[in-house]
């Protein structure tokens, strides 16, 4: 039983990487060193590529054990889950208290495990492609609302189709790099009869989860949506940073730009679909029922409990102001990706998919600042001292996401960044 493990690594009882979770990550064990795929247990990491060539995989790796002495998780990505589920029973065999294979080859062990806080970790793939989505139908309802009005908050596509935008794979950084506040384009205001070119005044977070494309499929190939989930190596926690000015100046007629492609911040450990398996719970009913090709026989989610907190510079302990959780999402993971497949659009090995902001139904699990200080129109009282409607600089946002289990927790650790003044 999965819940029955135990690692010979020590792991605390509320740490997020026990032996059930094993998330993947790319770590340098130091500055000098070369990037290289990891698995995090407890405060520590545990190197693929010292296990790839003492020769320790076998099955669909035997022959492709080489993909854990790449630089990036893509190639590992690309071999589907079979490969993936022999990899994490080699690893969980290996990790556990009764197995001797590393436990007790010293040699071994001191050049496969290293602590988490003398790591640096990077980016796990490389992001060829980014889309994100606008799933949850309280955050659309809430943002319809302020800008249409109370009796027209949904546009009339929304409730039979997954509604996407393109982003910037470049400006996706990894937890902990720090973004500097935008400047752009914003309405004219008052007398003003020209748009103004400033630092944005309207600085947001967005909590988000996104998931990394497996195999992913050929050009002309649609996925089908019962299929969808076999495309789905793991999710990360997302912060889609968004300049509300900017972004509602240029946003009509084609849609977000630079208002969010500025920065996109994820959490450095992907918690694999196996991970989660044992959190699975049903999805929000859909009505009216989607179009065929988005019909799913099983409407399927996880249940990850989410939180952001505020953490202003001048204060030593950081604010939640955020609770909220993953399965409150309309659109399924499954339906987004096949849905931007269903023209023959072509998703490949690393490429990141991400759910749009999740809210609840609750003010308490509003998952952006637009939402929580309802259009700037009220202040959000920080716990531990100030208030906000929107980010001010130095503000560090810290998102993390978690499952409980029975005596162990499956989770993402922390996706977090700090707002630097405008560049001059």
């Amino acid at each position: 039983m999965a819940g029955k493990l135990v690692s010979f690594v020590p792991v605390a009882p509320d740490s997020h990487f026990p032996i059930q979770n094993l998330p993947y990550g790319v770590f340098r064990p130091n500055a000098e060193a070369s990037p290289r795929p990891g698995v995090a247990i407890g405060d520590h990491v545990l190197d693929l590529s010292v296990l790839a060539r003492a020769g320790l995989f076998s099955g669909p790796l035997l022959t492709n054990s080489d993909c854990f002495l790449q630089s990036s998780l893509n190639s590992f990505m690309a071999l589907g889950r079979p490969a993936w589920k022999e990899a994490r029973a080699t690893i969980q065999k290996l990790l556990s208290a009764e197995e001797s294979t590393l436990r007790d080859n010293t040699e071994l062990r001191v050049k496969a495990l290293f602590r988490q806080d003398e790591v640096k970790m990077e980016l796990p793939a490389k992001i060829g492609d980014y889309t994100d989505f606008y799933s949850s139908k309280e955050h659309a309802v809430n943002c319809g609302t302020l800008f249409r009005g109370k009796d027209n908050p949904l546009t009339p596509n929304w409730l039979h189709i997954p509604i996407a935008y393109h982003g910037r794979a470049s400006s996706v950084v990894i937890s902990g790099t720090s973004i500097f506040r935008p400047r752009g384009q914003t309405s004219p205001v008052d007398t003003q009869s020209s748009p103004s070119y400033k630092p944005s005044a309207l600085l947001d977070f967005e909590l988000e989860m996104a998931l990394f494309v497996g195999p992913g499929n050929s050009l002309g190939s649609p996925l089908e949506v019962d299929f969808a989930s076999d495309q789905i190596f793991g999710l990360v926690i997302m912060n889609d940073w968004s300049a509300r000015d900017i972004q509602k100046w240029e946003a009509f007629p084609l849609g977000p730009f630079l208002g969010k492609n500025f920065g996109t911040t994820i959490s450095p450990w992907i918690v694999t679909v196996e991970a989660l398996e044992p959190f699975i719970c049903d999805a929000p009913v859909q009505n009216p029922s989607p179009l065929p090709y988005l019909k799913e026989s099983e409407r399927k989610t996880f249940d990850i409990s989410l939180e952001v907190a505020i953490k202003p510079e001048e204060e030593e302990k950081a604010s939640i102001v955020c609770r909220s959780n993953f399965k409150y999402l309309y659109w399924t993971m499954a339906q987004q990706v096949a849905h931007h497949t269903v023209n023959g659009c072509d998703l490949n090995p690393g490429d990141l998919v991400a759910s749009g902001t999740i809210s609840g139904p609750e003010q308490g699990n509003f998952g952006s600042l637009i939402e929580l200080s309802w259009g700037g129109s009220r202040e959000i009282n920080l716990e531990h001292g100030g208030a906000r409607k929107f980010l001010k600089d130095g503000d560090e946002v810290i998102m993390t996401g978690h499952c409980k289990g029975d005596g162990y927790v499956v989770g993402f650790g922390t996706c977090s960044g700090k707002i630097l003044p405008a560049r001059s």
